[in-house]
């Protein structure tokens, strides 16, 4: 099981932190410190595996399996980003890594030659792609095409929610309720000859 995905910056600046087994928030906070101490003074040729920070190393808070299975901690640095994966022993390895890669070559389609002002500024496209990968900490689609297909699509229903103009009752006596079949197809969502199409 996967029991968190991070992103880092050169600077240590977290970019994205989606933990998914329970911690308190003052250990994840002493946590990413410790990861990214880790991380960054390692050399460039330096294995992508890594033993635990100290402050995992003797902890049984985030060991969510049955068994005691160690936890494993594994990067790729990218450029001026460190993507790392925290997961226990029965996740392999190598099939992170490609995890991994194939998070980057996804963020790198959507944003057209991603960069880390990217991940700030659109943050709910990040959080949406991880999501379309992994759930609950299992990985549920690697699938390059259908990843990026499915964040593109949630995109555009986001996007075409937003233009329909729901907002508040302005003057006039409206009420501000628009066109209810917005989003709903032709027709909506009592049929084609019972859509109320408001006043």
């Amino acid at each position: 099981m996967i029991n968190a995905v991070l992103v880092f910056n050169n600077q240590g600046a977290p970019r994205l932190t989606k933990f998914y087994s329970q911690i308190e928030v003052p250990l994840q906070q002493r946590l990413l410190s410790q990861i990214f101490s880790l991380i960054s003074n390692r050399s460039p040729s330096a294995c992508n595996f890594l033993p635990l920070p100290p402050l995992l190393a003797g902890s049984n808070s985030w060991n969510t399996s049955d068994a005691d299975e160690p936890l494993t901690l594994l990067y790729r640095h990218y450029a001026t980003l460190y993507f790392i994966v925290i997961s226990d022993s029965l996740e392999s390895p190598l099939g992170l890594l490609d995890l991994i890669q194939v998070f980057v070559q996804a963020l790198d389609q959507l944003f057209e030659n991603v960069c880390e002002l990217d991940l700030i500024f659109n943050f709910e496209t990040l959080h949406a792609t991880l999501e379309e990968m992994i759930i609950g900490g299992c990985v549920v689609e690697t699938d390059l095409n259908k990843i990026v297909a499915c964040v593109r699509e949630a995109g555009k229903h986001a996007k075409g929610n937003s233009r329909g103009g729901m907002g508040g009752g302005g003057g006039g006596g409206g009420s501000g309720l628009g066109n209810l079949t917005m989003g709903m197809g032709r027709g909506g969502f009592m049929g084609s000859d019972m859509v109320w199409t408001g006043r």
